[in-house]
Parts: structure tokens; C-alpha cells; sequence
């Protein structure tokens, strides 16, 4: 138990000494959210985060998505915003870690948990699409802004879904809800035809 703690210690340095070096994008801001996102569902697939943790892990991603938006909706970064974004993605990552490594588990098999995986694998999925439309042009860095205030207000309703640490099938629809508007506004802003310059 003592030698995983240190590992899991170390991987966390290292991971933030890694982002620490690589400078902060919008695309990479990005990445980060998929990182982080997979990180909470493999959490959740093997039972280290309850559908509360990961509840309460998605309310501090929708502050960060929320603080992505509001700092690239100019379609720059500057250097104190990508500080900002650098820290506050830093303060999840050590979250998850924490909650991940806490010592209370969830049981994955539960109805409650298989839609709480459920919809952050879509997370995940939907970041990748961000990512993507920012790497190939598709989006513009203020697009990728409105999309991550989407992304902010999915995460938000996943975490009043999970905050009493279950997610009943009724949640689940509106989360489904929000993802589906959310799915919608990614591809319109994928496929209008505007394109980073």
C-alpha cells in the first residue's frame, strides 16, 4: 500500500513536471481536459472513485472548462491566462489522484456507476472532438471557447446528478439531455465552414 502511494506520488510529479513543461495551448488546454476526464473514468471502471468523488471531480472540471472559455473566447491566451489554466488544472489532477488513492472505493458494477461511466466517457469523446476541430482548423480558438461553456454545463449537470452519490436512470436523461445539445453545437461549429487562420 505504502510503496503505491509513493508511485502514484511520483506519477503525479511527473505528470505535472511534463505539463509544466509543455506550454499551454488551446489545443493542449484541451488534451488536458481528456487526460483528466479518462483519468476519472478509469477511476470509476475500477471502483478507486465512488459516483460521488466523481460528481464532485466533474464540478471542478466545470469550473476549469468554465475558466477555458472565458480565456480564450478573445482567440488568445496570454501569459497569465495560461497560468491560470495551468494551476487550476493542476489543483484537479491532484484531486483525482487524492480520490483516487483515498482509500474509499465504489463498486463499478452498480447501476449508479455504470451511468456515471457512461457519460464521462462522452466527456471524454466530446473533448476529443474540441481537440481535434483545434488541430485540423475546424475550429477557431473562440469556437473551441463556446464549446468548452458547453462542456462546462455538461459537467455541471453530471455533478448535481451525482451529488448525493447516485445517479438514477431519470439524471441520467437529463445529463443525456445536455450532452446531446452539447454533441449538436460541436459538429454545427465543426462543419460551418469557418476555420482557424
Amino acid at each position: 500500500m505504502k510503496t503505491s502511494l509513493i508511485a502514484a506520488a511520483a506519477l503525479a510529479l511527473l505528470t505535472g513536471a511534463a505539463m509544466a513543461q509543455t506550454p499551454v495551448t488551446a489545443q493542449t488546454t484541451v488534451q488536458r481536459d481528456v487526460n483528466q476526464q479518462q483519468r476519472i473514468e478509469n477511476g470509476l471502471q475500477n471502483g478507486k472513485l465512488t459516483t460521488r468523488e466523481a460528481g464532485l471531480l466533474e464540478r471542478e472540471q466545470a469550473k476549469v472548462d468554465k475558466l477555458q472559455a472565458k480565456d480564450m473566447k478573445d482567440g488568445h491566451l496570454s501569459g497569465a491566462e495560461r497560468q491560470q489554466l495551468r494551476t487550476a488544472q493542476n489543483k484537479v489532477s491532484r484531486d483525482i489522484e487524492t480520490a483516487k488513492n483515498n482509500g474509499v472505493n465504489g463498486n463499478p458494477l452498480s447501476a449508479s456507476s455504470q451511468r456515471m461511466q457512461a457519460d464521462v466517457q462522452r466527456n471524454v469523446n466530446q473533448e476529443k472532438r474540441i481537440e481535434a476541430g483545434l488541430a485540423n482548423g475546424s475550429l477557431t480558438k473562440r469556437e473551441a471557447a463556446r464549446m468548452e461553456q458547453g462542456q462546462a454545463h455538461v459537467d455541471r449537470a453530471e455533478a448535481h446528478a451525482a451529488a448525493d452519490g447516485h445517479v438514477d436512470a431519470s439524471e441520467q436523461k437529463h445529463v443525456q439531455r445536455a450532452e446531446n445539445r452539447q454533441s449538436a453545437r460541436i459538429h454545427r461549429a465543426k462543419t460551418n465552414g469557418t476555420t482557424a487562420g
